[in-house]
């Protein structure tokens, strides 16, 4: 049964600390807030190591009272706890903390449905919105490049809509990437303006499409990229946002069918 934690307790100062990239990445756990990601989270069968919600989240939640029915550490926190956890302006009463699971390149790379790279994807924004996209085009998974934004960062994960719960992630940096690719049989292709038009791709082998950063492009990651590929544009603008190019190519390429 959920027990009840005090405003000074250890344990909340751990949680507060998971909105740090190194204590995540230390203690490979990350925590998420709200009813629908911890409705997406379970859906999935993502584990929950904790939940800490307030007296009225836990009340007027279902799923809460399952979890901690059937054996998910559960906390009731008063609401200034609830809100020295949250890294919301409302919080919403409801966080969880969970492990943070990490897929080799092998398991994302070499089958018929095309992968993403995130190369070094800086903003959280964006880089929630390539999950979701690459989660709703039926991605292999997702590699994220080691200098780029934690795919476990809380606005990541919000902007993911519970994508990266279904989702296999990898964290990489381009020669990894390249062996990898090479290993499985897999082509580079890398997503930049400069690039050939992306409806001549044929898109008849497997493929991890390199998405690059907001200001500074492919970067060092166009030097293991098979190939470039280019978005035209009619109109004046000079560039698309990382997330709505990204999504316009992962839409193409599973459209004609890549690998298949």
């Amino acid at each position: 049964m959920a027990t009840r934690v005090g405003v000074h307790a250890e344990r909340l100062k751990s949680v507060a600390a998971l909105q740090s990239r190194k204590e995540r990445r230390e203690s490979k756990r990350f925590a998420f807030e709200g009813p629908t990601l911890l409705e997406e989270a379970h859906a999935a069968a993502f584990p929950i190591d904790e939940l800490y919600v307030t007296q009225a989240a836990y009340d007027q939640t279902p799923l809460v009272r399952e979890l901690d029915r059937t054996g998910t550490p559960t906390f009731v926190v008063e609401p200034a706890s609830a809100g020295q956890i949250s890294d919301l302006a409302t919080p919403t009463g409801i966080v969880a903390v969970a492990p943070a699971r990490f897929s080799t390149l092998e398991e994302i790379l070499g089958h018929s449905e095309p992968a993403i790279v995130l190369a070094d994807v800086g903003d959280p924004a964006n880089a929630g919105t390539l999950l979701r996209s690459a989660d709703a085009f039926g991605c292999s998974g997702a590699i994220c490049g080691s200098l780029g934004v934690d795919p476990y960062h809380p606005k990541v994960v919000r902007g993911s809509m519970g994508a990266v719960f279904r989702l296999k992630v990898a964290i990489s940096d381009p020669d990894a990437l390249a062996n990898a690719a090479a290993s499985a049989g897999v082509r580079v292709l890398g997503l930049t303006a400069k690039g050939e038009p992306l409806g001549g791709e044929r898109w008849d082998r497997p493929a991890a499409l390199v998405v690059g950063h907001e200001r500074h492009g492919l970067g060092r990651w166009e030097a293991c990229c098979e190939s470039l590929l280019g978005i035209p544009m009619a109109g004046a603008a000079e560039s698309l946002s990382a997330a709505v190019a990204g999504s316009i190519a992962l839409y193409e390429a599973t459209r004609r069918g890549a690998g298949r």
